[in-house]
């Protein structure tokens, strides 16, 4: 039997080191929890470049850690830059902002690459509701502002985890 090829999910923001971090290892540790973490890859990555090669910013390890997260990759993270080519390989892009996924959608060169390009935020049904699906950007912040990003992070994650279930289950049928 030929192994499935991994659902691959990139979480999107400005510099890498912030917010798509946060939803980067919040995700693997929900996929994980959820019995998935064998069939879903999750990444991160920036629309510029000012952060590359650094690590994640130490507020977003210490809010996951002030939170009871497990380390899913944290202390290794290196900001990268998001490449127009992973649009052909990965399956859903999760932009932090209005801002990203503009960025986002001007690297797509067919319709089926944007189809792959979300909000973050789409998945949490109270975001939806009230209309505010940007993700805040805590960099200016204190660790409140880490504590609001971080729960507008879990607060979308298990629409995301079941969205992607729902796909995997589409795929394999």
């Amino acid at each position: 039997m030929a192994t499935e090829r991994p659902y691959r999910v990139t979480v999107v923001c400005t510099g890498n080191i912030c917010r798509s971090p946060m939803g980067e290892f919040v995700l693997r540790e929900r996929f994980e929890d959820a019995g998935l973490g064998d069939r879903v890859v999750v990444d991160s990555a920036g629309t510029h470049s000012w952060e590359v090669g650094n690590p994640a910013d130490p507020r977003t390890l210490a809010v996951l850690a002030r939170n009871g997260h497990d380390d899913f990759g944290g202390r290794d993270h290196v900001a990268r830059r998001f490449e127009r080519s992973w649009l052909d390989d990965v399956d859903l892009v999760l932009a932090a902002d209005a801002g990203h996924l503009r960025e986002l959608t001007r690297l797509a060169r067919t319709e089926s690459q944007r189809a792959k390009l979300r909000l973050f935020r789409e998945f949490d049904p109270a975001a939806e509701r009230g209309g505010h699906l940007d993700m805040d950007d805590p960099y200016y912040g204190d660790d409140t502002a880490f504590d609001r990003t971080y729960a507008e992070v879990v607060a979308a994650a298990d629409g995301i985890v079941e969205h992607v279930r729902q796909a995997l289950d589409t795929r394999n049928s």
